[in-house]
């Protein structure tokens, strides 16, 4: 038998209670509860008696056998830790347009050709997914596909294919019949993930759901979901230019350091396996406020190429503009320079911008950035061949930065012959070829000597 009852709940947290609060008891959000109809199904008054749980001593228990599979795809296998994991669920998010369906179309062409693969869509019809499929050649194989919105028929069509990877776009789509909410609500994200999270522990089969975000950025639904699957990915990138950036914000088996690159074309997405010849594509030659410096995402170095632009303001509030840089940090650094160097950067509009679209959240870019900045204020240039790193204090020295072998290595196999780093990470473990110079500076004062005038130039 079955009755319905309202109940509230937060749309932040999923906590769900009896009356309406203005404050949620358990993530202190305001105004945050909905009142939704829950559905609750009555059974006889005989209990069944429920298995007992015993403890097991840690000596005795055998690790689980995780088998990894390769997707196909070398950039998604880095997040990922090295490959997907058996058993897993992997949350994949992004602006709408982005390419999470092109990317889930990709990774179904390499694996059904040796697993059984079932591709849910909630959004799209078989036909269009057909044409998107044909578009981006892709090879039949054992791939399944399957246009339903409702979690039961999915789990039932489950049963009778036994897939090895269920993909399911989108889980704000989905719905349950025990709710009477609309799809996307907190109860029906919440009881539908679970759904699926419960059956890739039960039969092993390794599922990708694919969520919306909202305006904030943030992937729509409760919090909650985020803790309960095993990984999230976000899919970023500008839809006006052709790169892609996929990143782990949680990973239980790997790294959440690691970052993979695409290019979206016409046959859908490329890998990009070096970044730093990306970044710096098309770099403009003798041109102020202009510095080269490199960053580390997990075991990856990056070079990128950062762009800035002073210009006078007649405003009495200069602008402050920063694009793929803190702009607190940006801030602060600017504050250093005018009182460290003297430089009047409080009569200027400040831009700021890291070409690629790349976003720096590493204190290591600081050199670089004031560099960058120093050059375009100064109009003294920063040769093409000099790269630098490090990051700046209070009292602008220069303070020492991590993973430095693997900096300058990346830095002279695309051809930078100065190299300015905190002097502190010169040691003789470094090696560099004949030609190349480690410039080690201690203040921000040693830097200003490596940037050339135009007539020297």
């Amino acid at each position: 038998m079955k009755t319905s009852k309202n109940i509230f709940v937060c749309s932040e947290c999923g906590f769900t209670n009896a009356k309406w609060l203005g404050k949620c008891p358990d993530c202190g959000a305001w105004n945050t509860f909905e009142e939704q109809e829950q559905i609750i199904e009555k059974t006889d008054n005989k209990t069944k008696a429920k298995p007992v749980n015993y403890a097991e001593r840690l000596s005795q228990l055998e690790i689980a056998d995780y088998i990894r599979m390769k997707t196909g795809l070398g950039e998604l296998d880095r997040v990922l830790g090295g490959g997907l994991v058996k058993g897993s669920v992997v949350l994949i998010s992004g602006e709408p347009g982005i390419g999470k369906s092109t990317l889930l179309l990709q990774i179904c062409n390499k694996l059904a050709s040796g697993r059984r693969v079932l591709y849910v869509s909630g959004e799209e019809s078989l036909g269009q997914i057909k044409l998107r499929a044909q578009r981006l050649k892709i090879n039949e194989g054992e791939l399944y596909l399957l246009a339903e919105t409702s979690v039961d028929s999915v789990v039932s069509e489950y049963e009778r294919i036994k897939p090895d990877v269920l993909m399911v776009d989108s889980i704000q789509t989905m719905y349950s019949e025990k709710f009477t909410s609309f799809s996307g609500s907190i109860s029906q994200v919440r009881e539908c993930a679970m759904t699926f999270i419960e059956l890739a522990k039960r039969t092993g089969c390794s599922v990708f759901l694919v969520g919306h975000v909202n305006k904030e950025g943030g992937i729509s639904g409760p919090k909650i979901l985020e803790h309960m699957v095993d990984a999230v990915l976000y899919f970023e990138g500008e839809r006006r230019q052709s790169y892609r950036i996929i990143r782990a914000i949680k990973n239980r088996y790997g790294s959440t350091n690691e970052i993979g690159v695409f290019e979206m074309s016409d046959i859908g997405l490329l890998e990009v396996p070096n970044p730093s010849e990306m970044m710096l594509e098309g770099r403009v030659e003798s041109i102020g406020g202009n510095c080269a410096g490199c960053i580390i995402e997990g075991s990856r170095p990056i070079i990128t190429e950062i762009q800035s632009l002073v210009a006078p303001t007649v405003f009495p509030s200069p602008k402050r503009t920063s694009d793929g840089f803190d702009y607190n940090r940006m801030c602060l650094l600017l504050a250093v320079l005018e009182r460290r160097l003297g430089l009047k950067f409080s009569q200027n509009d400040v831009y700021i911008n890291i070409a690629g679209g790349m976003r720096l959240d590493e204190p290591a870019a600081d050199l670089s950035v004031a560099m960058s900045l120093i050059s375009a204020v100064t109009d003294r240039i920063a040769p093409n061949n000099l790269i630098a790193f490090g990051e700046i204090g209070l009292s602008g020295e220069i303070r020492s930065v991590s993973h430095v072998e693997y900096r300058v290595k990346e830095s002279v196999r695309l051809g930078f012959k100065t190299i300015i780093l905190p002097k502190k990470n010169v040691n003789a473990r470094i090696k560099v070829p004949e030609g190349v110079t480690l410039a080690g500076v201690s203040s921000i004062f040693e830097t200003l000597k490596y940037l050339q005038k135009k007539e020297e130039v």
